[in-house]
């Protein structure tokens, strides 16, 4: 469920839409397994990143927690504060593979699971994850017209609130590890 809030694919309908609108036509299969190949890619290799730059682990969490705060925020809210360089056939990998589905509070959920959960919960995790996308991304048109543009709104608002305090917990939990 974290995964499903910070990814937030139904939240990010109307971002597809709109990429999809401006740089034609998205690829729902290439999109899905470039986000999943950089979640397993970071979920095995991230700490060993972090620890080469020597980065803890709960010091990325708390920067992370940063992140997830601005994009629930940006759900709440209604702001845009990051930039959206969506080009061409491009669309697919980046913006929508990364940084929207695979991005920093994906990156950074994905470590703090790793301190709480066994591997192979992550990557079922993940799984489950990377399938909703794939089916998201698929009937991207059909949601948006079953949703309407209210219930996009609600759904924003709602995961927007369930990120801001999962972003909370995660930023107490890894400064009180920090400093304790």
């Amino acid at each position: 469920m974290v995964l499903f809030a910070v990814i937030d694919i139904i939240g990010s309908i109307p971002i597809i839409l709109k990429l999809k609108q401006t740089s034609g036509e998205i690829h729902p299969l290439r999109t899905s397994l470039v986000a999943f190949g950089i979640m397993i890619g970071f979920l095995i290799i991230g700490e060993n990143i972090l620890t080469l730059f020597g980065v803890e682990i709960e010091s990325f969490a708390v920067a992370g927690s940063f992140i997830l705060f601005a994009m629930s925020l940006e759900m709440i809210l209604g702001v845009q504060l990051f930039r959206d360089n969506a080009t061409g056939k491009t669309a697919s990998i980046v913006p929508l593979a990364f940084p929207i589905i695979a991005g920093a509070g994906t990156m950074t959920s994905l470590i703090a699971l790793r301190a709480e959960y066994e591997m192979i919960n992550i990557v079922i995790a993940i799984l489950l994850n990377i399938s909703v996308v794939f089916l998201v991304l698929k009937s991207a048109k059909a949601l948006e017209r079953f949703l309407g543009e209210g219930g996009i709104a609600i759904l924003k608002k709602v995961f927007g609130i369930i990120l801001l305090a999962i972003a909370v917990k995660l930023f107490t939990t890894n400064l009180t590890a920090l400093i304790g």
